[in-house]
């Protein structure tokens, strides 16, 4: 009896905190009621731990992308048609000119029509010594081009200066001309994609890049005006003036460069700027008023030699534009040029 008593006495007691009272019923309910939840609900209690993971995972392979990109624009200088598909949706600077960014899709297409040619139509292996010496120049004249057009456009937004779409659709109606009349546009497409290999949009793209530089150029050249004024005046208080002569006496006056030329017998449609069209209007020995080429090269003034049923013959003063080059050369020697791959 006594054994009994002391294994009665030395059965421990149920802490107080572990005894289901009236006052702790409430909380005893609500601790089994969660252990019961978390097996009802699984998903909900390890959502937050998926969320955090797949915000991870995301942000670290966007980082790798990132990283293997930059890698291969900026440090092997891929040049496919993946990376300049990528370059096109997500814009990246290859340079910058006076804090204009100079867009990595646009030396790209540059430099990818050049080399398109070189191998399509001059048969040139990249792999030979002569293919990598050239695609280096490519590389260098890419790079020149695309800086050049950027520092344009820069000009053009302070100036006010724009290409409208009439202006742009204008020009390209002009270059489907030929001796035979004009060519259809899906076969000029095709003759654009086989040569250069752009697209009708791309080629859009660069011929209103060239457009706005030509206008850019003309607008800022008050030297160049200027000269073909001197020339126009002399023209017309003497018709018969020798125009090699005037060249050169207006170079000297003005200290702008005057070039003299004949243009042989052309076709009246040749691709010279509209300098041909102007001549077919003429009569023999008639000179013409000041002719801004459409070509953006500068300013002519020229005179009909002779004339057939097809062709033109006729001599020319021109001042080449000059400002844009040299205000250009001065932002890369003021060290406002900074290129990001080496060229």
């Amino acid at each position: 009896m006594k054994r009994i008593l002391r294994k009665i006495r030395k059965q421990p007691e149920v802490p107080p905190s572990s005894r289901i009272t009236s006052e702790t019923v409430a909380h005893h309910r609500e601790r089994i009621l969660a252990g019961g939840r978390r097996f009802k609900y699984p998903v909900q209690y390890a959502r937050h731990k998926l969320v955090f993971n797949a915000i991870l995972i995301s942000l670290s392979a966007l980082i790798v992308v990132l990283l293997v990109g930059w890698w291969q624009l900026y440090k092997a200088q891929n040049t496919s048609e993946f990376m300049y598909r990528i370059t096109k949706v997500m814009p990246m600077p290859i340079a910058s000119i006076d804090g204009r960014t100079v867009l990595y899709s646009d030396y790209l297409l540059k430099y990818r029509s050049s080399v398109h040619y070189l191998e399509q139509k001059e048969q040139v292996s990249l792999k030979t010594d002569d293919g990598k010496r050239q695609v280096e120049y490519i590389k260098q004249q890419s790079m020149r081009d695309a800086i050049a057009d950027a520092y344009a456009a820069k000009l053009a937004k302070n100036m006010n200066i724009s290409i409208s779409s009439s202006e742009l659709e204008g020009f390209l109606k002009e270059q489907r001309q030929s001796s035979d009349g004009e060519i259809s546009q899906q076969t000029y497409d095709a003759v654009i994609l086989d040569y250069y290999g752009w697209s009708p949009a791309e080629y859009k793209h660069i011929t209103e890049g060239k457009l706005l530089r030509q206008k850019v150029s003309y607008a800022m050249d008050k030297k160049a005006i200027s000269a073909i004024d001197g020339v126009s005046s002399a023209v017309k208080k003497d018709p018969k003036i020798d125009f090699k002569t005037l060249a050169t006496t207006i170079a000297d006056q003005t200290g702008t460069k005057a070039v003299y030329g004949t243009s042989g017998w052309v076709p009246k449609n040749n691709q010279d700027g509209g300098l041909s069209n102007e001549a077919a209007k003429l009569t023999k020995a008639q000179s013409s008023k000041i002719i801004k080429s459409t070509i953006g090269d500068g300013y002519y003034v020229i005179r009909l030699i002779d004339i057939n049923d097809a062709q033109v013959s006729y001599e020319y003063v021109k001042v080449p534009l000059t400002a844009f080059t040299e205000s250009l050369d001065k932002a890369s020697k003021d060290n406002k040029v900074k290129k990001y791959i080496a060229v």
